[in-house]
Parts: structure tokens; sequence; C-alpha cells
């Protein structure tokens, strides 16, 4: 395992929510600091001008930033532009951390270094993510339906379809403007999108679920919606069972017991108030009455741009660096 007393981090997309939000960790962060951060529409401008409460270095445009001036790269850029940047920082001998979808599902046409990528999600592959030099920073959607699913797939338990409802915050959209965003157009209402299981985070769910089950997991239907607030993500999972579950919670506390981020709810289902502003995830299980097999709802949450996000990202450096995984967290 790596042991560094501190780190350089360099901020590919340091101007939109998820660059903003990893500035101020990695700001805060008693054994990191920044050695560059990027943005096409504010460089030259000084970090702190654009990310409140943050004192760094002035942006530069991607092409000028001295990847190898980084211990590691960690990149909050667009899907499809993210990926040849972690290869030029793979080429730099840095170590890198993804947060796009671009290197979280291999496929046919993949090339051998991206195959390189560990998926972050701490609580499933804390091992590998620790001996890893490139890292795919999970989704938002997936990191709460995979946590939620995981004690389940593990033991067998999920005996047809699982649902997924999602709702999310309008930051997990990005900071790009879009008319479907405008305040007046998102203001008191609430809205499902990419209807039809076409989402593009449904692949990343199923290869894990795969991986989580042994081999061959339940289908998903995955629906996301749009949630008129700045951010957060609650999900309702309708799981279908092989068998009826005596202690509803048991496997999940036996599971999740010593992890840091991850709370059980044993009392009542969670909120997004459990969770934004942390990087936690919450989770609520409860039986499904008055059907004629077994089934549970579970519900969890997160907020979209820690857990979901940055603050993964930043328990995914800790790993790496082996500090202790909290820092700069808790």
């Amino acid at each position: 395992m790596n042991n560094y007393a501190s780190a350089r981090i360099g901020i590919l997309g340091a101007g939109g929510y998820a660059g903003r939000e990893l500035a101020r960790l990695v700001a805060r962060h008693p054994r990191a600091r920044i050695a560059w951060a990027t943005s096409e529409s504010d460089a030259g401008r000084a970090l702190g001008d654009v990310v409140s409460g943050v004192d760094g270095p002035a942006l530069v445009r991607a092409e000028d930033a001295a990847l190898g001036a980084a211990d590691c790269v960690v990149s909050c850029l667009p899907h499809g532009e993210s990926a040849k940047w972690m290869e030029r920082a793979r080429g730099a001998d840095v170590r890198a951390i993804d947060l796009s979808a671009d290197l979280r599902v291999p496929g046919e046409v993949t090339p051998g270094w991206a195959r390189e990528a560990v998926y972050g999600l701490p609580e499933l592959h804390r091992a590998r993510i620790a001996d890893s030099r490139l890292v795919a920073n999970p989704g938002c959607y997936p990191t709460a339906a995979l946590l939620a699913l995981a004690p389940l797939l593990r033991r067998g338990l999920i005996s047809g379809p699982v649902i997924v409802n999602a709702a999310s915050g309008v930051t997990g959209a990005g900071r790009n403007a879009k008319r479907e965003l405008m305040f007046a157009e998102i203001a008191e209402g609430f809205s499902a999108y990419a209807v039809g299981n076409v989402h593009r985070h449904l692949a990343e769910m199923r290869a894990q679920a795969a991986g989580i089950a042994g081999g061959a997991a339940p289908e998903l239907v995955f629906t996301p919606h749009l949630l008129p607030v700045k951010r957060g993500i609650l999900e309702t999972i309708y799981v279908p069972l092989a068998e009826p579950i005596r202690d509803l919670l048991q496997m999940w506390m036996d599971d999740y017991s010593s992890e840091p981020f991850v709370r059980v709810m044993r009392d009542r289902m969670p909120a997004l108030a459990d969770v934004v502003g942390s990087n936690r995830v919450a989770i609520g299980v409860a039986a499904v009455q008055n059907v004629s097999a077994p089934m549970l709802t579970i519900v969890a949450t997160i907020d979209n741009l820690l857990k979901g996000a940055a603050g993964q990202a930043v328990q995914n450096l800790n790993l790496m660096f082996g500090w202790g995984e909290t820092e700069g967290l808790a």
C-alpha cells in the first residue's frame, strides 16, 4: 500500500459543480494541496474568485496544465472529453481519478490502458482502489443503488427484476445553461427523463451488480427523475425476493457496520436532509405488504455532489495514497 505524507492534486474542470466541490474538499484536506486547476471559461482568474473560500493558483486552460506537477490528476470534465486527459495523465506517470462515465464500463474497443481502471466504490473495491493508479469514480445514481442492493446480491436473494426509481437535484445535470433546467421550468415541478430503461448509468449498474452477485444478476429497470432542489438523490428500489427475510436490517448492519460513510436507518426511511452536505449514503429497508410474493422496498439517499462525485473521489484519493479514509471528509 502507498503511504505518502502529502500529495499535490491537479483538478481538471474546476469550474463545474463537482469540480468546485472537489476544490473545496482538497483545499481543506490535511494532506492534500491544489497544484493547479483548470477552467476553459475562467482561465486567468484566481481560483478563489470562482470557488468561494478556496485559496489556490490561478485557473488555467486544460492544455496548459502541467500534468506532471501533480501527484494525482482528478478529472471533472464532461463525459466523452475526460478519457483523453486520463490517458495523458497516465503518460505523465501520475495517478488519476476520473469522475466521468468514460472508464466505468470497459467495452470491446476500450484500450488496454483504460482497462486498468478500478471502479471506485470503496465499500465494494477498497483493496483494489488502494493498489490502483487509475480509478473510475462511480456515477451518483449507481452509488446509491449498488450500496442499497449489495447485501441482497451477495446472498443471491433477489428473484426477479429490480425497479429503481431515482430522483436527483438539478446539480446532477451539470452547470451548462439548458432551458429545461431554468428555475421557471423546474420550480414546483417533478418529471421523469430517460424513460424506457435507456439511461447511461444502467450499463454501469448492470456490470457492477453482476460482479457483486458473482455472475448472473437480476434485471434492472431504472427511471431517473428531476427533483426541483439543488442537490441530493433519493432512490426508491423495489426488490422481489427469493425467500422471506426475517430480520430486515440485519444483513445491511452486518455488511456495513464498519463503513464510515454508510448509515443504516433503523426507525424510519432516509431523507435528503440525512445526507446533503455529507459523504454519507443512508439506507432504509421495509417489507412490502399485501403482495403475493415476498418483496422489499429499499430507500437510499446521497448527496450527488459528494458521495455521488467529489466526496467519493476524495475517499478514493485517501485510499490511493495510504491515508485515513475519512480524512478531509469527516
